[in-house]
């Protein structure tokens, strides 16, 4: 089963840049996307990551994504609109300036979790962690627990699907719409899922100290990341973006 941060396969451009200038680069949209306080400023950022997104061929798996952050964009809208009092009433409780501000809040979380999810697409997580290690100085055993986070995330889905498809085999209904209902089906299964966790990761503690974990330094890396002339306009952008998200 496919997750959504899995490595999708390329050849365009945006494969071939060096891992910390597509984290450079995400991390300016994230950043840019704070710091922007106009509807178009916020559109725009939101249309780019789109357009990188159907660029690098992964289009359909970030709009899977969507179909998950947007109802819960909307539940921050009507939330905003709720406990905002501030502005003319337009119906009911409803004001514009909090139709104006839950709008933006909502514009903000699509542009803030989309650019980093799509680098995680673009980008092998050992490539990442590599490169890290390599320009950025930082720690292999921090750098290593990230990318293990990451990897252990579809892990844990497929084992949570496994133990709900062994209690549907048992008589256990969760396609239930009470959400109250379903979350009460869920708790239970969160004990042998935390088991499950609990023994994988001792196993991959017991791999990682059997292969020299504890050896592993920044020159012990065989591959090397080199910047190329595609970064440095990659990071020339990512400055832009950062700049335009003040101005505007």
């Amino acid at each position: 089963m496919l997750n959504v941060i899995d490595y999708v396969p390329g050849d365009t451009l945006l494969h071939r840049l060096n891992p910390v200038t597509k984290l450079a680069l995400a991390a300016a949209i994230v950043a840019a996307t704070f710091l922007a306080d106009s509807y178009p400023a916020l559109i725009a950022l939101l249309a780019l990551t789109l357009a990188l997104a159907a660029y690098a061929g992964v289009f359909g798996r970030l709009a899977r994504l969507l179909k998950v952050l947007v109802p819960i964009a909307l539940i921050m809208l009507v939330l905003q609109t709720a406990f905002t009092r501030s502005g003319t009433p337009l119906i009911g409780f409803v004001t514009d300036e909090g139709l104006i501000t839950g709008g933006k809040a909502c514009l903000r979380l699509l542009g803030v979790a989309l650019p980093l999810v799509l680098m995680l697409m673009v980008t092998k997580l050992n490539d990442l962690a590599n490169a890290c290690v390599e320009k950025l100085h930082i720690p292999y055993r921090y750098a290593f627990t990230f990318s293990t986070a990451l990897r252990f995330v579809p892990v844990f889905s497929q084992e949570m699907n496994a133990i709900m498809e062994a209690q549907t085999a048992r008589g256990v209904e969760y396609d239930t719409r009470n959400p109250f209902k379903k979350l009460k089906l869920m708790l239970p299964l969160c004990v042998p899922l935390l088991i499950s966790s609990v023994s994988k990761t001792d196993a991959c503690a017991l791999a990682a100290e059997q292969r020299g974990f504890y050896l592993r330094t920044r020159e012990s890396c065989y591959r090397r990341y080199p910047f190329a002339a595609r970064d440095a306009v990659a990071f020339a952008l990512a400055v832009a973006l950062i700049v335009g998200g003040i101005l505007l």
